[in-house]
């Protein structure tokens, strides 16, 4: 297809979906003005033993603030929403909410998070950690999306696997599930991945992972072995971060690779049984509802994503081998994920509300001649605290 057919089907897209045409029969055909209406392409895997029967490509809703564009997800056949308690200060689940009412109950599927504080050096929960916390944060989600039940409650942001066995939490999710409250208890990790994802299917109480999962990864083997794993075991495993922020990279350099090849490069792997990107245009839904047409990728392509792993970026892959090195402590995977939120994702809110969880009112960064800190990926450590750190001076309410 020409560039200039290809502009006139997403202009076309764009038109359709903002007017909140339904159905599920908006497929690129359709949207590039072909006469014959089709279905779209859409590859569907099972949720391992959840039995849910998802497309490979779903929506991670955090950034989105489009209702319309939500809204044309699902009409294009993406029935798996993704969101969380704190994004968007609320505001995301409020909108999930809205979009989904008056639709079918059986026609999506909706993930939500619930994150409680924990020791930052030691990824644990403190020893009197309550459940009222815990409970107040899913009620609040309820009444927010309207729902009697989600499908999936995510323990989030899990690195270590104690943390993830913590008695009153999980007694608490398997309370609501017995209730008919949840469906399914989930766990999810940007650290420490392949250990936690084994740890869940082992667990005899976790149904689903959502997991760091992409062309970066430093550790991608070892989390593919664990993958397989789990999914052998039944585990349902949901795959985040394959763009890895290819939308901006150090020195403003432009990716050397099309985004949509790395988003193909995730779904290959058949243990992922879907994905979440994070699309906040029609453009990008349009690119990655497409991308489930051929995910074959061609020679020159994996050598543009091999070539593309070498460009310096602000994705941060909390690794964490960064935490021991810190001689005063800085909690560096946090200010990191704090910039990379601002820098690769333009999401000032997310941003803000990562170093709120830290202290930062006086870093020793600026006391440092050297940092000694030395980066798995080569970040300037020091330059990037001090840079991120001045978010905390502008007003909240300008952020959101």
């Amino acid at each position: 297809m020409s560039e200039n057919n290809q502009d006139k089907g997403r202009r076309s897209f764009i038109k359709k979906s903002v007017a909140g045409l339904a159905g599920a029969t908006i497929l690129p055909s359709v949207i590039k003005g072909e006469e014959k209406k089709e279905k779209p392409v859409l590859i569907h895997r099972t949720l391992g033993k959840t039995g849910i029967k998802v497309p490979i490509v779903s929506m991670g809703v955090m950034n989105a603030e489009n209702p319309k564009l939500v809204e044309a997800a699902l009409d294009a056949g993406i029935t798996h929403l993704d969101t969380a308690w704190y994004y968007q200060r609320g505001k995301n689940e409020e909108m999930v909410g809205q979009v989904v009412k008056g639709r079918p109950r059986d026609s999506f599927v909706i993930a939500t998070k619930i994150w409680e504080p924990r020791d930052r050096k030691t990824g644990l929960f403190p020893k009197d950690a309550k459940t009222e916390t815990f409970m107040e944060k899913f009620e609040t989600s309820m009444k927010r999306l309207g729902l009697e039940y989600v499908d999936i409650l995510y323990l989030h942001n899990i690195s270590n696997k104690d943390a993830m066995l913590f008695e009153p939490y999980v007694k608490a999710m398997q309370k609501l599930k017995q209730q008919g409250r949840i469906k399914h208890i989930g766990v999810s990790t940007h650290s420490n991945e392949a250990e936690i994802i084994r740890a869940a299917a082992d667990s005899g109480i976790y149904e689903v992972v959502l997991t760091a999962y992409s062309y970066r990864q430093l550790h991608v083997k070892e989390v593919e072995k664990a993958a397989a794993y789990a999914a052998a075991k039944g585990l349902g495993i949901v795959g985040m971060k394959a763009i890895a922020g290819m939308g901006s990279y150090a020195g403003g350099r432009k990716p050397s690779a099309d985004p949509k090849l790395a988003l193909k490069w995730a779904l290959q792997n058949e243990n992922f049984h879907t994905n979440i990107p994070g699309f906040t245009t029609f453009d990008q839904l349009y690119d990655d509802v497409s991308v489930m047409k051929n995910l074959r990728l061609t020679p020159a392509e994996l050598r543009s994503l091999e070539k593309d792993k070498k460009l310096a970026s602000n994705y941060c892959q909390q690794c964490e081998q960064c935490m021991g090195q810190c001689k005063k402590g800085v909690p560096i995977p946090d200010m990191m994920r704090s910039y990379m939120y601002a820098y690769s994702y333009r999401n000032m809110t997310a941003a803000r509300e990562t170093l709120d969880l830290v202290d930062t009112k006086k870093l020793p960064c600026t006391d440092c001649k050297v940092c000694t800190v030395k980066c798995a990926v080569g970040f300037n450590v020091k330059d990037k605290i001090l840079d991120i750190a001045r978010i905390k001076d502008v007003p909240q309410e300008f952020l959101v």
